[in-house]
C-alpha cells in the first residue's frame, strides 16, 4: 500500500469507470427520486458555492441510490443571457470591436463558441468533484427541444392572456441598454444632495419650494404634490404652477404619498421617472413625459438647450440656470440610496419603454393555495411567512430583454404594428392566414433567463413533446 494518498491516481479512474458503467443513470426500479441540479451559468468556471451545493445534492443522491430509488441527478447548464453576453463583449472590446461590428448572427455563433469551451470546462469541474450526474441526460438551456418547451410556455400564456406587451416604467441599465430585474439592482448609501427649488404659482401670488435629489428630472414634471390634509398647501390644490425652465403649465395635486414632514412638503412628480411617481400618476391621470434617450442623456422632449446633454451634465447645467433665475431656495447635503446595476456599476434609470409582461398575480394565486393547503411543504417551516410575503401584492414581471443572446420572443409584427405570437414566421402566417407579399419582422428582445430556467424541472425531462413526466 502506498504511503500516501494519491486521490488523482484513484478517483479519476473510478469515477470514468463508474461513468461508463452507467451506474449514475436511474436503475428503472424502485421509488421515483431526482434531484435537478440549478444549472451553472456558462460564464466561466465553478466556484466554492457550487463545490458546496454539489456536495449536499451528491450525498443525497448517492444514499438514494443505495436505499434502491429510482434516482436521477439531473446535470446541465444555463445560457445566463447578459452575464454571457457580457463576457464576450469585453472580449471583443479586447480587439476593439463591438457585437455591433459583427451583427446580431455573428455575434450569437461567438457566444455559443464561448459557451463550448466554459460549459466544457465546467462538466470537466464537476466530473473532477466526483458529482454522479447522469451525464447521458446533460441539457443546456439554449438546446433545441428545451427551446420548444420556452415557446410552448410563452404562447400557451400569451393566448390565455397571462403574457401581455405594455409601457411602463422598468429599471434601465444606460450602459448594458437592457431592462434588468430588482434582483439584478444593488442600491447603496452614497452622499449626495437636495436641491430646493422655487416653482413659481401660475397667478403669480408666490411659489411653492420643492426638494429633489435628481434634478434633470424636474423637465419631466407634470405635477407637483402636497399632502391633502397639510394645512400650509390644501388650499393651493387645483391651482397650477409655471414650471420653470420648460414653461408647462402643471396642477398642483393632493396626494397620502406625500409626507409633509418631509423637506417642504412640496413633491414633484415625474411619472416618467420615478416609480412612486408613477403611481401617484396613475391615481391623477397625469401625463407620462419621458425625457431621457437609452443612453440617459436628455432626449428631445426637453427644451432645445438641453438636449443632448448627460445626465448629470444636464443636472449641473439645470442647477446653474435655477439660480441665475433666483429660483435656487437653497442645497443641501444629503444622503441617499443609489441604485446600481450589479454588473455594469452603472445607475439604473426608471425609464418608461414598451416590454413584455407575466401576469404574476394570476400564477401566483395557485402557488399561494399549495402551501396553504399543505401540498407544498417548507422545511423549516417558518419559510411560509417569506414566501408569503414575496407573493402578496406581487407585481408583473417584466420578461424581456434588450440583448442578443438568449430565447428570442416568438413575436412578430407587420408595418402597422400589429404583434401576431407563434412557434415561427410560417406558423403565424398560416395562423392568422397572413399572406406571404406582407413583410413581418420578429420582436428583436429575449427572453429573461429565468424564464427558461424556470422551466428547467420539467423540460430537461422532455415536456412538453413528452406531456407525461
Amino acid at each position: 500500500m502506498d504511503k500516501t494518498y494519491n486521490p488523482d491516481a484513484i478517483e479519476q479512474r473510478w469515477y470514468q469507470q463508474w461513468e461508463q458503467n452507467g451506474e449514475f443513470k436511474p436503475s428503472g426500479e424502485g421509488t421515483p427520486y431526482a434531484i435537478m441540479l440549478p444549472p451553472p451559468n456558462v460564464t466561466g468556471s465553478l466556484h466554492m458555492g457550487h463545490g458546496f451545493n454539489n456536495t449536499i445534492m451528491d450525498l443525497l443522491t448517492r444514499y438514494h441510490r443505495m436505499k434502491g430509488d429510482n434516482t436521477l441527478w439531473q446535470p446541465g447548464t444555463d445560457h445566463a443571457g447578459i452575464a454571457t453576453q457580457m463576457v464576450v463583449e469585453r472580449q471583443l472590446n479586447a480587439e476593439g470591436k463591438t457585437r455591433h461590428d459583427l451583427g446580431r448572427d455573428a455575434f450569437i455563433d461567438r457566444v455559443w463558441d464561448w459557451k463550448a469551451e466554459s460549459g466544457g470546462n465546467i462538466t470537466r469541474q464537476l466530473r473532477r468533484l466526483g458529482s454522479s450526474l447522469d451525464w447521458s441526460r446533460d441539457r443546456f438551456t439554449m438546446d433545441d427541444n428545451l427551446s420548444e418547451a420556452v415557446k410552448h410556455v410563452f404562447i400557451k400564456l400569451h393566448e390565455e392572456g397571462l403574457i401581455y406587451r405594455g409601457k411602463r416604467l422598468v429599471n434601465w441599465d444606460p450602459v448594458l441598454h437592457t431592462a434588468v430585474s430588482d434582483l439584478e439592482v444593488l442600491s447603496e448609501e452614497e452622499a449626495g444632495h437636495l436641491w430646493h427649488f422655487r416653482y413659481p404659482l401660475s397667478d403669480g401670488s408666490g411659489h411653492l419650494v420643492v426638494a429633489t435629489t435628481r434634478p434633470e428630472t424636474m423637465l419631466g414634471d407634470t405635477a407637483v404634490a402636497v399632502h391633502p390634509e397639510d394645512e400650509r398647501y390644501k388650499h393651493l390644490i387645483g391651482k397650477t404652477i409655471t414650471l420653470p425652465l420648460v414653461g408647462r403649465e402643471i396642477p398642483i395635486i393632493g396626494d397620502d404619498y406625500v409626507d409633509p414632514e418631509f423637506g417642504s412638503g412640496c413633491v414633484k412628480i415625474t411619472p416618467a421617472h420615478d416609480f412612486n411617481d408613477a403611481e401617484v400618476g396613475n391615481r391623477h391621470n397625469l401625463e407620462q413625459i419621458n425625457i431621457l434617450t437609452i443612453d440617459a442623456a436628455i432626449n428631445d422632449n426637453a427644451p432645445e438647450k438641453y438636449r443632448g446633454l448627460d445626465r448629470y451634465a444636464a443636472r449641473k447645467q439645470i442647477v446653474a440656470d435655477f439660480e441665475a433665475l433666483g429660483l435656487l431656495e437653497t442645497i443641501q447635503d444629503h444622503k441617499l440610496m443609489v441604485p446600481r446595476g450589479d454588473r455594469s456599476n452603472a445607475v439604473i434609470e426608471p425609464l418608461l419603454t414598451d416590454q413584455w409582461y407575466v401576469k404574476a398575480d394570476v400564477l401566483a394565486a395557485p402557488a399561494v393555495e399549495a402551501v396553504q393547503s399543505g401540498k407544498i411543504k417548507f422545511v423549516p417551516a417558518n419559510w411560509d411567512k417569506t414566501f408569503y410575503n414575496w407573493m402578496d401584492g406581487i407585481q408583473d414581471w417584466c420578461i424581456s430583454r434588450q440583448i442578443w443572446w438568449g430565447h428570442r420572443i416568438p413575436a412578430w409584427y407587420d408595418e402597422q404594428g400589429n404583434i401576431y405570437v407563434g412557434h415561427d414566421e410560417a406558423d403565424v402566417r398560416q395562423k392568422h392566414q397572413i399572406a406571404d407579399s406582407v413583410a413581418l419582422r420578429q420582436d428583436e428582445d429575449v427572453l429573461d433567463t429565468w424564464f427558461s430556467s424556470a422551466l428547467w424541472p420539467f423540460s430537461t425531462l422532455g415536456w412538453p413533446a413528452t406531456m407525461r413526466l
